[in-house]
């Protein structure tokens, strides 16, 4: 790899070709991404694109100028230290808030690059034209206003935001969700079975650990292993997996960890209590972003809960 400061003015001015080229490619890759869920930020997109063109253009008619037509192949992970690129554009489906994150950086990162150039270089007209573009870096925020000005309408912003929501639900919400009940009331049978046969708060909770744990694992498999998110939409299995193997892990060592409490009975009527405000989470959140009805939610998770419940004390009672 080459250092920066041995560049020649030509390296310097085909690196800065290539590095506008490839931001232009980014851009409509975002714009491709966006295009299904979020339309009009792809269009913004779009036109962030075609002005990374025009940065292009300009930049190769003057190393035409200057140098001649051959333009030698110098990219960014040729030269030591310069911009480095976490691939997001090959990511789907793409988070609209993180793009527009990423899109800043990409312009506040050309800017100083330019600057830096323009301190290299020792020709005037080179000089002028990277200072210029680093403006226009700079400036490429108003132009994303303007952009979005022109193609995020009221209508266009609703729908956009109700997408995320969408997503945001999808890949984070549900799994969650499916998780935090799968470890709430799966393991209230085997822990209250535990708890009433044996009469033993620490015996009790090495049954529910390992029952918590254990669903945590199978949850977490099961969930990252049932849907690459490609055709869904519902992100990467990998991140479902965890969050649903974690609230799995979180439902069950919730009403567990009470029975460090030596006295049994104390432990009990607490793990009950936590129990209760477990359910009650759950019935929040189904209503909240599952436009579940409060009631319903309510009511359908406390039947079950109080079933499984029953069913523990029953067995360990037997």
């Amino acid at each position: 790899m080459k250092q920066f400061a041995d560049l020649t003015e030509r390296e310097i001015l085909a690196l800065a070709v290539s590095n506008e080229d490839e931001d232009s490619r980014i851009y409509r890759d975002f714009a491709a991404g966006l295009s299904e869920a979020f339309p009009a930020s792809a269009a913004v997109f779009t036109g962030m694109a075609d002005e990374e063109m025009k940065h292009r253009d300009m930049l190769l008619t003057l190393y035409r100028t200057r140098f001649g037509d051959y333009l030698p192949l110098i990219r960014r992970q040729d030269v030591k230290g310069f911009i480095k690129r976490k691939p997001l554009w090959l990511m789907r489906p793409l988070g609209i808030a993180e793009v527009r994150s990423y899109a800043t950086g990409m312009e506040q990162d050309a800017a100083r690059f330019y600057r830096k150039a323009a301190e290299a270089s020792s020709d005037a007209s080179i000089r002028q034209l990277l200072l210029k573009l680093a403006e226009e870096e700079i400036r490429h925020e108003a132009l994303a206003g303007r952009l979005a000005e022109k193609y995020l309408t009221e209508d266009a912003r609703a729908s956009e935001a109700d997408s995320e929501r969408r997503a945001f639900v999808l890949q984070y919400v549900q799994p969650g969700l499916v998780g935090l009940m799968d470890g709430s009331v799966s393991t209230l049978a085997p822990l209250f079975a535990a708890a009433f046969a044996t009469h033993r708060p620490f015996e009790t909770f090495l049954v529910g650990l390992a029952a918590s744990v254990g669903a945590g694992i199978s949850m977490g498999f099961a969930e990252a292993l049932s849907d690459d998110g490609t055709l869904s939409g519902r992100g990467s299995p990998w991140i479902r997996g965890l969050v649903c193997g974690l609230m799995t892990a979180l439902g069950g060592l919730g009403h567990t960890l009470p029975y460090l409490i030596p006295d049994f009975y104390i432990a009990t009527v607490l793990a009950v209590a936590v129990v209760a405000v477990e359910l009650a989470v759950i019935s929040w959140i189904r209503h909240r972003f599952m436009d579940t009805p409060w009631l319903q939610a309510t009511f359908q998770i406390a039947v079950g809960g109080t079933l499984v419940f029953l069913t523990g004390i029953l067995i360990g009672s037997a």
